[in-house]
C-alpha cells in the first residue's frame, strides 16, 4: 500500500451538515475499499484563488490516506460523477512528504515565530 494525500472543493451553496455527509461519503467509499485513512482535515469554508462555475468560496476538506493504486482512479470517477464536488487532487506522498505530514500533524510549523529585535535608530540614518 502507498500513501496519498487528497484534497477537494465542496461547492458553498451546501449547509455544514450536507459538506460533512459529502466528506464522509468519500471517507467512507477509502475505507469501504480496504483504505486506510491516517488523517483527515477539514479546512472549512475558504475564498478561491479564482472563480469556479461563478463561485468564489468552497469548503475545503483534505484525507491523507494508505491505499492501493488501482483505488485512486476509481476515486476520482467517483469525485467526476458527484456535482458537489467542484475541484479535486490526489497526490502520491513519498518518503519526504509524509515526513513533512506528520511535523505538521504534530504542530511544528505553527509556533508562534520570534519578534525579531528592534533596530538601532542610530544605524538606521546613517
Amino acid at each position: 500500500m502507498q500513501q496519498y494525500e487528497t484534497m477537494f472543493i465542496i461547492t458553498p451553496l451546501l449547509t455544514e451538515e450536507q459538506m460533512k455527509e459529502v466528506a464522509g461519503k468519500f471517507r467512507d467509499y477509502l475505507t469501504s475499499n480496504q483504505a486506510e485513512v491516517v488523517h483527515e482535515e477539514n479546512w472549512g469554508l475558504r475564498k478561491l484563488a479564482y472563480p469556479i462555475a461563478k463561485k468564489s468560496t468552497g469548503f475545503y476538506h483534505l484525507i491523507e490516506f494508505k491505499a492501493d493504486p488501482t483505488l485512486i482512479e476509481r476515486l476520482e470517477i467517483e469525485y467526476k460523477r458527484d456535482e458537489r464536488i467542484m475541484r479535486f487532487m490526489t497526490l502520491h506522498l513519498d518518503k519526504y512528504a509524509i515526513e513533512f505530514s506528520e511535523r505538521r500533524r504534530k504542530g511544528e510549523f505553527n509556533k508562534e515565530r520570534k519578534p525579531k529585535p528592534a533596530r538601532d535608530a542610530e544605524h538606521v540614518n546613517s
